[in-house]
C-alpha cells in the first residue's frame, strides 16, 4: 500500500515538473526538490497531502476559505446550477439570476451609497477594470487630465500588468519592466519597519500625509484616484495606526480623488466586519472584491462603485467597453450567493470579531519571549509575527527573507501552512477554526521559530 502511495505520488510530481508551471515559485528550486507537495483533499482547517500527512491551514488557501473546506452545500449549489444553466455572458443587455441576486446581496452588506456591481474571476481583474472605469469616468464629467493612480510601496494587488503596476512590490515590477505609465508610489504605514521613535499616531498621520504631498506635487487636477488594501496582506499583514485611515478621507476628500478600498483580502469577514473598510473607518469611492467572496470554491471577483459615479456611467457613458467572457458566470454567482447565506446563518463574521479574533491575538501575544520575535499584531483572523535579528533595534537579517523561508519550512514540517512575506511570518485561518486549534498553531509557530533561531544561530 506504502508502494503504491509512493509510485502516485512520485508520478504526479514528475509530471507537475513535466507539464505544470505553477505562480511565484522559483522553478529551478522547485525541479531540485523533486516536483510540488500534492494536497489532495480538505475538511474544515485540515488539508491532507498524498502521503497521508495532515496540515492545519492557518493560510485559508491564499486567504480565502472562510467558510472551511468540505461544504456539500456549496457543491450542490453548483451541482443544481450547472444543470440548470452552466454558463451564459452578462454582455450585451444580458442577466442570470444568479448574477443579480448576487449583486443585491453584496450591495446589502456595503455601505449605502454603494449599489452597483460589476463581477470579474479574481482579484487581479477586479484591480485592472478600477484603471479603466476610473479613466472613463474622469473622461465623461469633462476632467480628462486626472489619470494617474497612487498607490503605496509593498502593497499587493494583483499579477496582470495594470494590477502588479497598482501594487509596490519591487520583484514583481523589475521582472515586468513596472510599473506602467501613470501609477506612482508613496510609502506604506508600517510603523513596526518605518516608524523609527514616532508614536503609532504620529506615523500615522505623517504616512497618509505622504499621499497629501505627492497630490500637491503632481496637481490635483492630474490625480484621480489613491487605491489601498485596509490591511496589507501580501507585504506582511500591516496593520495601520488608527489614525492614518481618516486622514486618508480627509485628504481624498479635499482634493477630489477618489478612494479605493481593495477589499480583497479583507472583504467577507476577515477583519470581524464584512469589510474592512467598516472596521477601519475608510470612506471608499469603489470596493474591489474577491477570495472571500466564494471562500475560494469557484473563481469570482467584484468591484462596487458609488451611486455617485454608477449615474454618471449609466447618463452620460454609453458603453463601457470592458468585461470578460466568464463575468458574473452562474455557477460562481450562484456559489457566491450560498456563500454569503452560510456565513449570515453561521454568524461567521460576528464569530471573527467577538470569539476568535482575542483568541489569536492572545495566542500570538505568547510567542514575544522568542529571541528572534520582534513583534507579533492581528486584526480579526489576520495575525502577523516579525522575525528579526535584533529585538531592541527592531535590525532585520540578512539576506531579508532567509529566516522567513526557514520558518515556512519548518511549519510544514510540523504540519501547519504558514506563509512567509519576507521575515515576517503571516496568518489567515479560516473562520471555523476553533480555540482549540488556535492553541495547536501557536504551538506548531513556536517550534518552528525555535528551530528558525537555532539555524540563524541565535
Amino acid at each position: 500500500m506504502t508502494k503504491t502511495l509512493d509510485n502516485y505520488t512520485r508520478s504526479l510530481r514528475e509530471a507537475a515538473i513535466a507539464h505544470h508551471l505553477p505562480p511565484f515559485t522559483d522553478h529551478k528550486s522547485l525541479e531540485a526538490d523533486g516536483g510540488p507537495r500534492i494536497i489532495e483533499k480538505a475538511d474544515g482547517c485540515y488539508l491532507w497531502d498524498t502521503e497521508g500527512k495532515r496540515y492545519l491551514d492557518g493560510m485559508a488557501g491564499l486567504w480565502c476559505v472562510n467558510v472551511g473546506y468540505g461544504r456539500e452545500r456549496l457543491a450542490e449549489v453548483a451541482h443544481k446550477q450547472m444543470l440548470e444553466l452552466p454558463y451564459y455572458n452578462t454582455f450585451f443587455k444580458t442577466a442570470t439570476p444568479a448574477s443579480v441576486m448576487l449583486s443585491e446581496a453584496i450591495a446589502g452588506l456595503l455601505p449605502d451609497h454603494l449599489n452597483q456591481l460589476h463581477f470579474v474571476n479574481s482579484g487581479s481583474e477586479a484591480n485592472d477594470t478600477i484603471v479603466r472605469l476610473v479613466r472613463h469616468y474622469f473622461n465623461l464629467v469633462g476632467k480628462p487630465d486626472k489619470k494617474v493612480f497612487l498607490s503605496r510601496h509593498n502593497a499587493y494587488h494583483g499579477s496582470t500588468m495594470i494590477s502588479a503596476s497598482l501594487g509596490g512590490m519591487a520583484g514583481m515590477h523589475a521582472q515586468g519592466d513596472l510599473p506602467l505609465p501613470g501609477i506612482e508610489h508613496i510609502m506604506q504605514p508600517y510603523w513596526y519597519g518605518d516608524g523609527g521613535d514616532m508614536s503609532p499616531e504620529e506615523f500615522g498621520l505623517k504616512a497618509a500625509r505622504a499621499l497629501e504631498e505627492r497630490i500637491l506635487e503632481l496637481g490635483a487636477d492630474k490625480v484621480a484616484a489613491f487605491i489601498g488594501e485596509p490591511v496589507q496582506g501580501a507585504g506582511g499583514v500591516i496593520i495601520p495606526p488608527e489614525t492614518y485611515w481618516p486622514e486618508i478621507n480627509r485628504i481624498c476628500k479635499e482634493h477630489g480623488v477618489l478612494l479605493v478600498a481593495d477589499e480583497v483580502i479583507c472583504g467577507f469577514g476577515r477583519t470581524g466586519n464584512w469589510f474592512g473598510l467598516q472596521t477601519l473607518g475608510i470612506e471608499a469611492d469603489i470596493v474591489p472584491m474577491a477570495k472571500g467572496l466564494s471562500s475560494g470554491y469557484l473563481p469570482i471577483g467584484a468591484v462596487a462603485i458609488s451611486d455617485s459615479i454608477a449615474e454618471t456611467l449609466k447618463t452620460q457613458g454609453g458603453e463601457f467597453a470592458h468585461g470578460m467572457t466568464y463575468s458574473g458566470h452562474p455557477v460562481a454567482c450562484a456559489v457566491a450567493l450560498e456563500n454569503i447565506n452560510i456565513m449570515k446563518e453561521e454568524g461567521l463574521v460576528d464569530r471573527v470579531r467577538d470569539t476568535m479574533a482575542d483568541r489569536l491575538n492572545e495566542g500570538l501575544a505568547t510567542l514575544n519571549d522568542l529571541p528572534i520575535v520582534g513583534e507579533t499584531r492581528s486584526l480579526g483572523l489576520l495575525g502577523a509575527i516579525e522575525l528579526v535579528a535584533d529585538k531592541a533595534t527592531r535590525t532585520k537579517f540578512d539576506p531579508l527573507g532567509k529566516a522567513g523561508g526557514l520558518c515556512r519550512d519548518h511549519c510544514f514540517e510540523q504540519g501547519l501552512v504558514m506563509r512567509a512575506c519576507g521575515d515576517t511570518m503571516v496568518l489567515s485561518p479560516p473562520f471555523v477554526i476553533t480555540h482549540q486549534q488556535i492553541d495547536e498553531l501557536v504551538a506548531m509557530v513556536r517550534a518552528a521559530i525555535e528551530q528558525t533561531a537555532r539555524d540563524m544561530g541565535m
